[in-house]
């Protein structure tokens, strides 16, 4: 059935199926499983096909691709593709990389090294000293508006073509770059800083003559450095020696792969039996890793000690490896650096940072590319009018540099300030305190983006867990009745010391062996009891006492009980949910004191010890989904059979009840995560028989996993159900509001995680990222691809449900369904991917750039979350718990996750239109001069001759426009509130209304208007007094603007006002003492202004005229569009 559903909207492929089907039989006979895969309808796109390996429609087509490149292929768009890959080719022959090798490094001998390895320091910058000026020019001149600038800049050198002065080219073309170059450099120099604090954290490193200090950075291959407690492990390293007495440490891994548990790591047995620190040196030994590689989760090397007889090979695992950026734990550790730098597990994983550009810089540039079209044209024109008389292509050049002013330098210097200004505001915010704006060029990418993708570890959670529910199948506790649990305690350990005969009996009736009559049920105080006895002994914990480390198990119980009280227990264990299990039984009355290999002890409410051997320990995996523990007691000799895992592994394994299914649901919901909590109790013949079994299937040489797991499970049969407990995982201050505010402003969010399904799938309810009416697809897991194609046929029946996948399937599914995953993908409200590789977090973010062409977010907290930060439009970092890599590598910096909600819908939203309305304008403002300039050459036989000298020129771009222009920037078209308050508003901000071709015609046309009525009004009035054509039509120019400006503006700010007035006061004053430029052409022409004229009323009211004709018109079409069609935020404000 799953293979007659087609999988994609047929597209017109019946060229592409003529010589595929034809091809398949007769010339390509390929016997695989894709072969008969492609019978099934599934239609892949062209890219679809490229991406495969095993694709027999690779020789035909290459063959189609060679014929096309010619002539015309080369004109559209191919000297790009050649230009950029000789420039690849260059760039990668100036630093071709250097090979990475495996190696062999002894210990504390770094000169014995063959190679040279790289430095050990981090660098997050772009440029250095010599690249600097080159890169930021290239950056400059890569957009087409500065490349144009800097030609007409250098044209004025040539006699002929030379119009007007110098500097009024130069100077803004050198103010642009010296602003652009000052603010890369600032930019670059935080960065510069914050890496040096990083590089120069202290570590103690290890030498023959003691212990030394030096700097992260001056670490080598070799080198044996002591790490202590929550130190950042600087390199990655093997752990060869630990303070902690089993040899073994944990390590905090969250800021490389975003796992919240704690990892084990083991120190090489032959260097922690060494007796003392120093011994490392005394004994020869070295480690052959293999080569640096991007897998986090594997490693392969060898130990070997030569200066032994015979000498000892031991081999290093994942678990003898301590990679960089993880954090110690527990206890102190000693390590051999193995991989330095660039070499280490977190720099592999993660990408170089790329220049982002907005989107709004990108479609301003194709603007000014039409208006070069335009500028061009205008100049053809204006010379084939003259006839193409004389040397006419000179003249075409000077019409072209006249008209220059279609396209305004000051774009770039008002739209680089307004950034600034925006960057400014955001800090300046108090509603989000602490938040740092890092990249100051792309603000305007925060109101356009339609994808957000979020890490959940430290970002949506808090990473912290807390027992909320406690289910006896009858009876169920929260937080607000956890006393009644507590009395419960109390009162079954008096009675077990009340009477001290028959403690066994009243305790716990079941611990006998044979099964309890059916027919009585037990008082719920005993149920409690044993509910909360089973899981203060049913995990992998270990109490911590910071004070005295070396106290062992072996103390008297009276000196031992003096320690247990001790206010500075932790507990430590490889899972958070774990601690929190154990932390709860100690808050009711049940303390774990202290676990060694073979025994546990408890203290009861009372203070008495209860002591428990460890008999055997079964432990979690991903597969099993249980951990199991089989403990004797000490007093009374009882066994018992301890059990606690996810509802689905053990709904078979329990007796059977009618409840558990249904209050799993219900906990689910919550989002909670649940465990099942079971025991069985065994007689000592049942336990010894179990004992034989399992240890000779230990030593099984064939299928021993299988058969290991056989005899385990012939235990886990008819186990008596105890209870069911929730535990959360709290969630970061106003998730969900938050959340639910994105999803109504049509962002589509995606949470991609390195941690498992289960807790991800949680997470996605508790936080409401999934709502609670939606259904969860949970995508099977694929192995290849036949698996992903009924996988992805399945899922495409399923409509508006959200997708669970974990990171395998995914590769699958990119790796053969690029195309059709991402489609379906994408028409889902929630998309959770768990068990995410950075590297993988960051492929998704190109694929959804390149596929969908939208605007992508990335949010995350950790070290692992780095590449996909880097690789988004617009990356945000969250300071967290995990330290500030996250944050030092986004281009905004926050505090809370909260914060993202006004970040977009305040910010972002303001920083779009402001920037949008500001960049219109200028252009309004270059294309009225260039029109005005238009018809004074053409009323003047069209001579080539500048209406305006440089000054003027300068001062119009500057001085008399451009604080009110610049006032744009404190615009605001809804006030922050109704923007919060509806986020829906939002939505129109992602279609790109307020910056398209439509707009930017209807300021083309308003240009060409009130150009035109300027000029021909100034020469219709003014036939008389002919020569003051400059003074009346200039000032007519800087009214209209004035005016321009007042229209634009939707809510008025006190410094927009200032800004009129005083660009209105300086151009007065201009007047008066710049009289020698307002004549027409040179000083020639003999029009010197005289101060009397300007005074008369004749002037004021010609100016007045000119000026009220050109901008009226505007006033009432504005005031009508307001009345017919209003924009769908001022319905809300009215």
């Amino acid at each position: 059935m799953a293979d007659n559903i087609p999988l994609h909207p047929v597209r017109s492929i019946q060229k592409k199926n003529a010589y595929y089907h034809e091809g398949r039989h007769n010339r390509y006979q390929v016997e695989d499983e894709s072969s008969h895969l492609d019978e099934m309808p599934l239609m892949m796109s062209e890219e679809g096909f490229e991406n495969d390996e095993s694709d027999y429609h690779t020789l035909p087509r290459a063959r189609v691709i060679q014929k096309k490149r010619g002539l015309g292929w080369f004109v559209s768009g191919g000297w790009k593709l050649l230009c950029t890959s000789c420039c690849d080719w260059l760039a990668n022959t100036c630093r071709r990389k250097k090979e990475l090798k495996a190696r062999t490094v002894w210990l504390g001998c770094p000169e014995k090294c063959e190679e040279k390895y790289p430095r050990n320091a981090i660098k997050n910058q772009k440029y250095n000293i010599f690249t600097f000026v080159p890169g930021v020019l290239y950056q400059q001149f890569k957009f087409f508006l500065n490349l144009y600038f800097l030609v007409v800049s250098c044209s004025q050198f040539v006699p002929a073509l030379k119009i007007g002065y110098l500097y009024t080219y130069w100077a803004p073309l050198g103010f642009v770059l010296a602003v652009t170059m000052v603010r890369e450099a600032v930019d670059e120099y935080r960065r510069y800083t914050r890496d040096k604090e990083m590089n120069s954290q202290m570590y103690s490193k290890l030498t023959v003559r003691g212990k030394v200090q030096m700097k992260s950075s001056d670490i080598q291959v070799g080198d044996l450095i002591i790490v202590e407690k929550n130190q950042r492990i600087p390199a990655d390293m093997i752990f060869l020696r630990t303070s902690e007495k089993n040899g073994s440490c944990f390590i905090r891994t969250d800021q490389l792969d975003g796992e919240t548990d704690w990892k084990l790591k083991i120190a090489v047995g032959c260097t922690q039996r060494l007796p003392a620190l120093g011994d490392l040196f005394s004994i020869n030994s070295y480690v052959y890793a293999q080569r640096p590689q991007q897998d986090i989760h594997s490693f392969e090397g060898t130990f070997t000690r030569e200066d032994s007889d015979p000498p000892v090979h031991e081999s290093l695992s994942i678990e003898n490896t301590l990679w960089a950026s993880t954090i110690v734990a527990s206890g102190t550790v000693i390590g051999v650096v193995i991989y330095t730098g660039k070499e280490t597990r977190s720099v592999l994983n993660t990408s170089n940072p790329k220049n982002k550009v907005g989107l709004l810089d990108l479609e301003l540039n194709s603007l000014t590319k039409a208006l070069f079209v335009a500028l061009v044209v205008l100049s053809v024109v204006m010379v084939a009018l003259q006839g193409f008389a004389g040397p006419w292509y000179r003249y075409l050049f000077r019409f072209i540099l006249l008209f220059s002013y279609i396209i305004p330098i000051s774009l770039r210097v008002n739209l680089d300030m307004g950034k600034a200004a925006y960057g400014w505001m955001i800090m300046k915010d108090e509603n989000i305190p602490g938040t740092v704006v890092r990249t100051s060029t792309i603000p305007e990418e925060l109101g356009r983006l339609v994808y957000l993708l979020t890490d959940k570890t430290g970002t949506l959670t808090q990473n912290e867990m807390v027992f909320k529910r406690l289910h006896l199948g009858t009876v169920s506790y929260g937080t607000d009745t956890m006393d009644e649990i507590q009395s419960h305690i109390v009162q079954s350990y008096v009675q077990v010391t009340g009477q001290p005969a028959g403690s066994s009996s009243s305790s716990t009736p079941s611990r006998k062996p044979q099964p309890p009559p059916p027919k009585v049920r037990r008082s719920v105080s005993s149920r409690i009891h044993e509910a909360v006895k089973a899981i203060a002994l049913c995990h992998n914990v270990t109490p911590v006492y910071e004070s005295r480390a070396g106290v062992t198990g072996e103390t008297e119980y009276a000196e031992a009980d003096q320690d247990f009280s001790d206010e500075n227990r932790t507990y430590q264990a490889s899972s958070p949910d774990e601690v929190a299990l154990v932390q709860w039984t100690e808050s009711v009355g049940l303390t774990l004191v202290n676990r060694d290999l073979t025994s546990m002890q408890l203290k009861t409410p009372g203070g008495q010890i209860l002591t428990f051997y460890i008999l055997q320990i079964f432990p979690f995996t991903s597969e099993s989904k249980r951990m199991g523990i089989i403990v004797r007691e000490e007093a009374t000799g009882d066994i018992t059979f301890y059990m606690k895992g996810a509802d689905v592994a053990m709904s078979s394994i329990v007796q059977y009840n009618d409840w558990l299914e249904e209050e799993c649901g219900n906990m689910a919901r919550e989002g909670l995560r649940t465990l099942v909590v079971a025991k069985k109790a065994l007689s000592e013949e049942q336990y010894q028989d179990f004992e034989n079994r399992y240890n000779q299937a230990k030593l099984s040489i064939h299928d021993r996993a299988l058969k290991v797991a056989a005899v385990v499970e012939s235990l886990e049969r008819e186990m008596e159900l105890l209870c069911l407990t929730g535990v959360e995982d709290q969630l970061q201050a106003d998730v969900r509001p938050t959340l639910e505010l994105l999803r109504n402003a049509g962002i589509k969010i995606w949470m991609l995680t390195g941690d498992k399904l289960e807790t991800a799938t949680c997470i996605a309810k508790s936080s409401h990222l999934v709502s609670r009416n939606q259904d969860i697809h949970i995508f099977r897991p694929v192995s290849n691809r036949s698996e992903a194609h009924l996988e992805l046929n399945a899922f495409r029946r399923k409509h508006d449900c959200a997708l669970v996948i974990s990171g395998d399937s995914l590769e699958v599914c990119l790796k053969y369904y690029e195309h059709e995953f991402v489609e379906l993908a994408c028409q889902c409200p929630a998309v959770v991917c768990c068990r995410c590789s950075p590297t993988q977090k960051a492929q998704i973010v190109k694929l959804l750039q390149q596929l969908t062409g939208k605007r992508t977010c990335a949010i995350g907290d950790g070290g692992n979350d780095v590449s996909m930060i880097q690789a988004a439009d617009c990356g945000i970092g969250i300071e967290g718990k995990e330290g500030k890599q996250a944050s030092l590598a986004a281009d905004f910096s926050i505090t809370q996750f909260k914060h993202i909600g006004r970040l977009l819908m305040v910010h972002g939203r303001n920083s779009y239109k402001r920037s949008a309305a500001l960049g219109q304008f200028v252009m309004h403002r270059g294309l009225i001069i260039s029109t005005m300039q238009a018809v004074f050459s053409s009323v003047f036989y069209f001579a080539s001759v500048p209406l305006y000298q440089g000054f003027l020129m300068v001062g119009y771009a500057t001085i008399y426009t451009m604080f009110p222009v610049f006032s744009l920037v404190l615009d605001q078209d809804v006030k922050p509130e109704t923007a919060l308050l509806y986020p829906e508003l939002y939505k129109d901000l992602t279609k790109g209304r307020s910056l398209s071709f439509k707009t930017f015609l209807i300021w083309v046309l308003i240009s060409i208007y009130q150009g035109g009525i300027l000029m021909y009004g100034a020469l219709l009035l003014f036939e008389s007094e002919f020569v003051h054509v400059v003074a009346i039509s200039f000032t007519a120019l800087i009214l209209t603007e004035l005016l321009m400006v007042a229209l634009t503006i939707r809510t008025w700010h006190w410094l927009m006002v200032v800004g009129e007035f005083l660009s209105l006061g300086c151009y007065v004053a201009s007047l008066a003492f710049l009289n020698e430029y307002f004549g027409i052409g040179r000083v020639s022409f003999g029009a010197f202004l005289d101060v009397a004229f300007i005074t008369t009323l004749t002037f004021l009211w010609k100016v007045s005229a000119i000026t009220v004709v050109s901008c009226l018109p505007l006033y009432i079409l504005k005031y009508l569009k307001r009345k017919f069609s209003p924009p769908s935020y001022s319905k809300l404000t009215s």
